[in-house]
């Protein structure tokens, strides 16, 4: 499906690239932002994966591969024309299956009495850095999908919100089953001068 053989164009020294399709955008049109945000979000979690281990680590290279999934979809904007291949989508399966491990590993975490803040175990700060980027990435694909012109399917946008509260579960999950959350006191520190 892919074949780079060369990796520079220079497309990009005049701001432009190519969405899959091969039509032009800017670097900065919604739809590149849409992607690119994705693919912060699978670099987070490449970070985070050094220090996952047994079926965390494994969910973690799952949806880093989902991700490129979704990067590809967002790439590939459906403008109603064939394009002459089968353009890779995200599927409802993909976002059960975050919906059904999110469901596990929350089945041993107590529910939360305060937020929490990012951090407790140095799995756990990583997989708070991709949340947080999740959720950016969210609002970009979420900003696109608004867009008349910009269809974005209901798969995909579900799995970039679904996946954000994976993340916040396995960040619990990696304290400890929440034993080690760090808890938001408010205004903890307004008397200290």
């Amino acid at each position: 499906m892919v074949k780079l053989d060369k990796i520079y164009t220079k497309t990009g020294d005049k701001g432009k690239t190519r969405l899959a399709t091969g039509e032009p955008a800017d670097k900065w049109h919604p739809r590149v932002v849409a992607y690119g945000g994705v693919d912060e979000v699978n670099a987070a979690l490449g970070v985070a994966a050094h220090a996952a281990e047994g079926d965390l680590a494994e969910a973690i290279h799952r949806i880093q591969n989902d991700l490129f999934d979704l990067g590809a979809d967002l790439a590939t904007p459906d403008r109603g024309k064939d394009l002459g291949w089968e353009p890779l989508r995200i599927v409802a399966a993909q976002v059960e299956r975050l919906e059904r491990e999110i469901d596990a590993m929350n089945a041993d975490i107590p529910p939360l009495d305060s937020f929490i803040l990012p951090g407790g175990s140095l799995l756990a700060a990583q997989l708070h850095v991709a949340r947080a980027t999740c959720r950016r990435a969210e609002r970009d694909v979420a900003r696109l999908s608004g867009l008349e012109e910009e269809a974005v399917s209901a798969p995909a946008l579900a799995y970039i919100n679904r996946l954000s509260d994976w993340l916040f579960v396995a960040c619990r999950a990696a304290n400890n089953n929440g034993a080690d959350d760090i808890k938001w006191v408010p205004g903890a520190n307004r008397d200290n001068g």
